[in-house]
């Protein structure tokens, strides 16, 4: 049974530093690309972040290029997201995702962001 477990979110201020992580389980983490995905309320979700399963390539929405900085970690299966400067629009919850982020069904369990002073 396939599994993504996020953790690492919190209330933080505009400018905050936060690490998210996700733990996986249930299938072979270092065959697959991951990504994270993030839902603010009353909007559709946007994927915010990707990486290849050897962790060599990876890749940022525009709206967090320079701020934020994703991770693997293919001999403990778990995913990582370093979230700097924070701003308020970052508020949402994120979610991490195997392979295809569109298909809602290859989400893990999320964990709630607040940036706010």
């Amino acid at each position: 049974q396939v599994q993504l477990v996020a953790s690492g979110g919190g209330l933080i201020q505009p400018g905050g530093s936060l690490r998210l992580s996700c733990a996986a389980s249930g299938f072979t983490f270092s065959r697959y690309y991951m990504a994270w995905v993030r839902q603010a309320p009353g909007k559709g979700p946007e994927w915010v972040s990707g990486i290849t399963s050897g962790g060599s390539n990876a890749y940022y929405a525009d709206s967090v290029k320079g701020r934020f900085t994703i991770s693997r970690d293919n001999d403990n299966d778990t995913l990582y997201l370093q979230m700097n400067s924070l701003k308020s629009d970052d508020t949402a919850v994120y979610y991490c995702a195997r392979d295809n982020w569109r298909l809602r069904g290859n989400w893990g369990q999320g964990t709630q962001v607040t940036v706010s002073s």
